[in-house]
């Protein structure tokens, strides 16, 4: 092969070359003995004289020792900075979806009490804060105020209904006598509050009467009382407390397969006044254990019932 060489006059001295640590890759030793590395220092463009053959080789020097530099990283750091990069998108994303500690309880808290799980008069408690609203009926002659937040349900058989929207065995409803069967002077034609208090237990019982097999009622007179309002009008009230027990298996033969248990246990408060020869009757129901709780704010309730005079 011809070898072509370019011969100039060098100006300046040469320096030695540095031993490349790259002259052992792949078991090949580069020797280039001719080469000569100067110093980029205003030379002129004539000032380099290479073989062609050695200029190959210092190409091929290049691209090895390009690949050799890359290869140089590990393979599991590149693999490390990936993992790196991909948790911190990870972590962005999930602080982007992150629910505050308090949202979550709120969350929790809000699910717990709307599925009826035991913080019944927790949600009572909640709409007793925000207060009661007046219900007034012009035309049947009475009112009475409820929580704001309680639902009025119709088709319940009484003149008007309201509802705990969460805690179902508590509510609120008014009855009246007709009319026209009906003469009432005054509230004591009941006779005294206790008497008045058997008659309105007794119409209590005859309401739950029940003809399942294995119901059993127990039921007694709370307290009842008398007073007159601010309306000058005297009025009874009369608490009673029922409780319901079931068998849990009212078809078995022996005894002992008869588990008796609690179905429910409820206060039954009731305010009697007369107006319009007509006797009005107020009842609110509630549990027992709720009653215990929140017995100032359903008080409250009971003293704003009214009886009113009918405009002809």
């Amino acid at each position: 092969m011809t070898r072509l060489v370019v011969v100039q006059r060098q100006r300046q001295p040469s320096l030695s070359p540095l031993p490349s640590s790259f002259s052992h890759f792949n078991g090949t030793r580069l020797h280039a003995p001719q080469l000569q590395f100067r110093r980029k220092v205003s030379q002129p463009k004539e000032t380099l004289h290479v073989a062609a053959s050695n200029a190959k080789e210092i190409s091929k020097e290049r691209s090895q020792m390009s690949l050799f530099s890359r290869l140089k990283t590990p393979v599991s750091d590149h693999f490390r900075h990936k993992s790196d990069r991909d948790c911190a998108e990870s972590s962005s994303k999930t602080k982007d979806f992150a629910v505050p500690r308090r949202n979550a309880m709120v969350l929790i808290l809000s699910a717990y009490i709307f599925t009826g799980g035991g913080f019944g008069s927790a949600a009572f408690a909640q709409q007793s804060l925000v207060g009661l609203r007046e219900y007034i009926d012009t035309f049947d002659g009475y009112s009475f105020k409820y929580p704001k937040n309680w639902i009025q349900v119709k088709g319940a058989g009484a003149d008007i209904f309201f509802r705990d929207p969460y805690i179902l065995d508590e509510n609120i409803s008014v009855e009246f006598s007709s009319p026209s069967s009906s003469n009432y002077k005054s509230i004591e034609d009941l006779g005294p509050p206790e008497l008045a208090g058997k008659k309105v237990l007794k119409q209590y019982l005859t309401e739950f009467m029940s003809t399942r097999l294995g119901v059993r009622r127990e039921s007694k007179i709370v307290s009842t009382s008398s007073r007159v309002a601010d309306d000058g009008k005297l009025y009874y009230q009369i608490e009673v407390n029922i409780k319901s027990y079931a068998n849990n298996n009212e078809l078995a033969v022996m005894p002992k397969d008869r588990l008796v248990r609690l179905e429910w246990d409820r206060r039954y408060l009731s305010v009697l006044g007369v107006e319009n020869n007509q006797l009005y009757e107020l009842r609110l129901q509630t549990p027992e254990n709720v009653f215990v709780e929140e017995e100032s704010d359903l008080r409250r309730v009971m003293e704003s019932f009214r009886v009113n005079k009918i405009a002809v």
